[in-house]
């Protein structure tokens, strides 16, 4: 599997000159990614599967449009291809180095019980893109609820990408997320369980021992005491 990337300045710079914006363009022998971003996070990607753009503004942003991007996206892939074939020709077809990814799984809220919450498994420092998650409540597969952005690249020439679970906490729930790549000999499984903090008996056997405790001080002090005024 090989892919090449180039970057360059998208059609809107002179739109969104304040911010530090980037294009990464993709190609794998499997996969292709076009993907528009601004201070490193993703605003727009081409959903190449079902033939169009897809903004991934939060709700609260203003408006935006991507006027003939997917259009640009396409045409841009066989420019890539292109270059790949050169480049694999140019080098002889060298294998391609493979970075092993790393995971971690956390919740985007404060658990509470019974109180809707999402599932984070962050996934990052892996090459080539993408990798695949898989999701499972009490090891059962889920797929309700789930979602999964597009690669995003880093400074090192790695990507990151992010899965998330919505779902609502139930005591003794476990969950787990599972990373699959080309770099794992094995898949990746980070596992996080549904924890609330119930009234124990620690501290009121703490609270106990120590008033005991106390008492035997108090009473041993009282002995002595009388034993020292009938010896004088």
């Amino acid at each position: 599997m090989k892919m090449s990337r180039l970057s360059f300045s998208p059609p809107f710079e002179t739109a969104v000159s304040s911010f530090r914006q980037s294009t990464v363009l993709g190609c794998l022998s499997s996969n292709k990614e076009y993907m528009v971003g601004v201070d490193a996070e993703e605003v727009w990607y081409a959903d190449f599967k079902n033939h169009k753009g897809v903004v991934t503004l939060p709700k609260f942003a203003d408006p935006f449009s991507f006027p003939e991007f997917y259009e640009v996206a396409e045409a841009s892939q066989e420019v890539c291809k292109q270059n790949l074939a050169t480049l694999d020709r140019a080098s002889k077809y060298p294998p391609v180095k493979l970075d092993v990814p790393h995971s971690t799984i956390y919740t985007r809220n404060r658990v509470q019980l019974d109180v809707e919450n999402r599932l984070i498994c962050h996934v990052s420092g892996f090459f080539p893109a993408p990798v695949s998650v898989y999701w499972t409540r009490n090891e059962q597969n889920v797929t309700e609820g789930t979602s999964i952005n597009t690669p995003y690249p880093s400074k090192d020439g790695t990507f990151t990408q992010i899965s998330t679970l919505k779902f609502t906490p139930q005591q003794g729930d476990i969950y787990s997320c599972t990373v699959q790549h080309p770099a794992l000999e094995q898949p990746l499984t980070r596992v996080w369980d549904v924890q609330q903090d119930q009234p124990g008996i620690g501290p009121a056997v703490f609270c106990g021992l120590g008033l005991t405790v106390g008492l035997l001080g108090v009473a041993t002090g009282t002995f002595f005491l009388i034993k020292g005024n009938e010896c004088s």
